[in-house]
């Protein structure tokens, strides 16, 4: 790891514990709202970090704040202080693209042993500057001198490593953990290391220019001499891994990482489309969303992946770096393909119950940390959930359609075969035709869909569903997993294939329809229990089945209604159950918030069967949400509560934020109204019966692609029409307009 002159050996402090107990299913606790910290949010690949507004990570119980790099906690304390006392904020922002956090302070009134004044406030500005890069976390700060006298000025920077595992912060409490090392100190830096249980020895390296004036175990002293009006630099660089070497030119190494950065940056965000509309708040939301998106994505051996969130889901999740890249096809069809790869790339080929592997199962979610590696998790590849199979062969299908890449699909083919083949066996426990899950041992997770909390699924009365359990989004997704690889098939010459899964899908639609719907519902039930009874509770789940056109024309209307009537439509997006519902809890996980990529697809349903006004509502409730919320960033979730009038939503407290399918959500339902897919065979743009919602008097798309040709295109409001001309135009793409 670092390459730190071990002048001298200092024991560390022992760091604050991170976890309070034990916890079933591996839930978060609330000990702590993230809501009250709202603590700002870096990542690149691998490394995220959670600072305060002031720069800082303060540990403490529940704290999730520091720099944690393959779901290790690398640093869990840093704190500034100057003279001994907290600087006052001035500012904290990230930028717009996510690339750099800046904290802007100041001293407050400082007084000597005696009691006596002797620097009043704001006269030290101090303007910390931070980023991520190839795990390592750069800062430079920037002191200057306001007052009209020279100053001497001591800043210090306390630091600590607890090196907790990811369940740890969460709150899994170990029995027993590994060594902390004794702090290797040199001249301008120090090395805290910790070998865990697992025998690997993970290190934090802190590297400072210039050197400071004291420096210990926990903490660097610089005393600075500033003349009226000078400003000094400090730079440092926190380096986390198991023995890659620091920069022995910390100030270089910083303006280095800063090109290399931007540059990376700049490559990525120039390869997708682009939104501008009329409304410049929206716009806001707008490039958050794909800055958030832009920072989670991680480069694979297989190509760019969104993590899912932070801080508890940075890492590979199936299920939603796969809507996340549905949402995004139309914009960066790129990110599909990586996801593609990456996910073929782990498939399961072996049956094991610990993980809940089965041969051609998709992956669920895969841990780098200690425990994972230990075993005291079960998530180190782990693949618990039922429905990430199918959505990789429906993403599969629309990649194709999106792009006509078909040499990738090709190569993929044999893992579509293997995913298909586990929907006919293993998914279907019982060969009744729908897929069902059960995890296979105590340690899997309970319920396996997307919601899966212990309690999401129940029946009218309040009572849990035994399993196996069919859901009624997941039959959906395996009819819209049929229907891609039908298509494939033909694309790929297969016919005959193509003909079977026709016919599959077929009678799987028949069959949903008679199982699934209820009449006196109004919509489709949320599952079928382990004995074939239906959970007849009114749940967002029912709009995933407009979502893959799985249900029948004349039933469009009763879930559309029932969806968007008071009880489900909170105002501000559609509760994940309705009101009127036994379990029903506004503040629950995922018995009646609202989460954004749920309103998503369920408004890109509406729109498949021509309902793009209520989907318009959708996206109206989501902005209005967005008005209210730091950084215009649409969370995880939140709470369920009814929309009122000069209030705000109520916000979940340990949601994640940003969260990579929240994050795209607005550009999936911009896609839904305006109606737009692609023809690649024809070259084509085609905006169909395209609407704008009430906020919205015009959206313009750059750089949207078909083929090799690229084309900017604008939409505006004309009456109850809307008119779409073309402003910009390269290569061979035709834009049509059906109305």
């Amino acid at each position: 790891m670092p390459t730190v002159s071990a002048d001298r050996v200092e024991h560390a402090p022992a760091p604050v514990g991170a976890g309070d107990g034990p916890l079933a299913q591996f839930f978060i606790p609330a000990a702590a709202s993230l809501q009250e910290r709202r603590p700002r949010t870096l990542k690149h690949d691998d490394t995220f970090a959670l600072f305060d507004h002031n720069g800082d990570a303060l540990a403490g119980p529940g704290s999730p704040e520091g720099i944690y790099h393959r779901d290790t906690r690398h640093l869990s304390h840093l704190y500034l202080t100057i003279d001994g006392v907290r600087p006052m904020l001035l500012s904290s922002t990230l930028r717009d693209d996510n690339a750099a956090l800046t904290c802007d302070l100041t001293n407050p009134d400082l007084y000597d042993k005696d009691g006596r004044l002797k620097l009043g406030h704001d006269l030290i500005h101090i303007r910390r500057s931070r980023f991520l890069w190839n795990g390592s976390c750069f800062e430079r700060l920037a002191v200057r001198n306001f007052d009209e006298e020279r100053r001497h000025v001591r800043l210090e920077l306390a630091f600590a490593a607890d090196f907790a595992d990811i369940f740890e912060v969460r709150g899994t409490k170990r029995e027993r953990r590994g060594d902390l090392h004794p702090v290797r100190i040199g001249e301008s830096g120090v090395v805290l290391a910790y070998t865990g249980l697992d025998d690997l020895r993970r290190e934090t390296a802190l590297r400072f220019d210039p050197a400071p004036a004291e420096l210990t175990a926990a903490r660097a002293v610089f005393d600075l001499e500033l003349a009226p009006r000078e400003a000094q630099l400090l730079f440092m660089e926190v380096r986390c891994g198991t023995a890659a070497p620091v920069e022995a030119d910390t100030r270089r190494a910083f303006f280095i990482a800063l090109r290399d950065s931007r540059r990376a940056l700049h490559a990525v965000s120039s390869r997708a489309a682009a939104v501008t509309t009329s409304n410049e708040i929206f716009n806001e939301a707008a490039r958050r969303s794909v800055s958030d998106l832009t920072m989670l994505m991680t480069q694979t051996p297989e190509g760019a992946y969104p993590y899912a969130g932070i801080p508890w889901f940075s890492t590979v999740f199936g299920r939603d770096a796969l809507i996340t890249a549905l949402e995004m096809l139309w914009l960066d069809p790129t990110l599909a393909r990586g996801v593609l790869r990456h996910l073929a790339a782990n498939q399961a080929t072996v049956s094991d119950p610990v993980a809940d592997a089965e041969p051609g199962k998709i992956l669920h979610e895969l841990r780098q940390g200690e425990m994972a590696e230990l075993g005291e998790v079960p998530f180190r590849r782990y693949y618990g959930s039922i429905d990430s199979t199918p959505l990789f062969v429906m993403l599969a299908g629309a990649y194709l359609e999106r792009t006509g890449d078909l040499e990738t699909i090709g190569k993929l083919w044999p893992n579509i075969e293997a995913a298909l083949g586990w929907i006919d066996t293993d998914g279907d426990r019982d060969g009744d035709g729908f897929v069902e899950y059960g995890r296979r041992t105590a340690e899997g997770l309970i319920n396996q869909g997307w919601k899966d909390s212990h309690d999401s699924v129940f029946h009218s009365d309040g009572r849990l569903a035994r399993g196996p359990i069919a859901l009624a989004e997941v039959q959906a997704y395996v009819y819209g997993a049929w229907r891609a690889a039908g298509r494939i098939a033909r694309a790929l010459g297969h016919f005959r294939r193509a003909k079977e899964l026709k016919a599959k899908t077929q009678l799987l639609r028949q069959r949903f329809d008679e199982h699934f719907f209820d009449e006196a519902l109004g919509t489709y039930v949320l599952a079928l229990d382990g004995d074939k009874k239906p959970c007849r509770v009114r749940a967002s789940n029912a709009g995933h089945a407009l979502y893959t056109g799985i249900a029948y024309e004349e039933r469009a209307a009763a879930v559309v209604e029932t969806l968007m009537a008071r009880s489900s439509f909170s105002g501000w997006g559609v509760r994940t159950v309705a009101a009127t519902e036994a379990r029903y809890n506004p503040m629950s996980y995922h018995n009646g918030s609202v989460w954004p990529h749920d309103n998503a697809l369920i408004a890109a349903g509406f729109a498949r069967y021509g309902f793009r006004r209520e989907a318009a509502r959708i996206f109206e409730g989501l902005f209005a949400a967005s008005l209210h919320i730091d950084l215009r960033r649409l969370p995880e979730l939140f709470c369920g509560f009814p929309r009122q009038r000069s209030r705000g939503p109520t916000f979940y407290p340990v949601a994640c934020s940003p969260q990579a399918w929240a994050a795209a959500a607005p550009l999936l339902i911009i896609q839904s109204c305006l109606g737009l897919r692609f023809e690649m065979g024809a070259h084509q743009i085609i905006f169909d019966q395209p609407a704008l919602p009430d906020f919205l008097n015009e959206v313009t798309l750059h750089r949207l692609a078909v083929g090799d040709g690229r084309v900017d295109v604008a939409l505006r409001r004309a009456g109850e029409q809307v008119v779409v001309n073309v402003l910009a135009r390269e290569g061979e793409v035709h834009v049509l307009t059906r109305t």
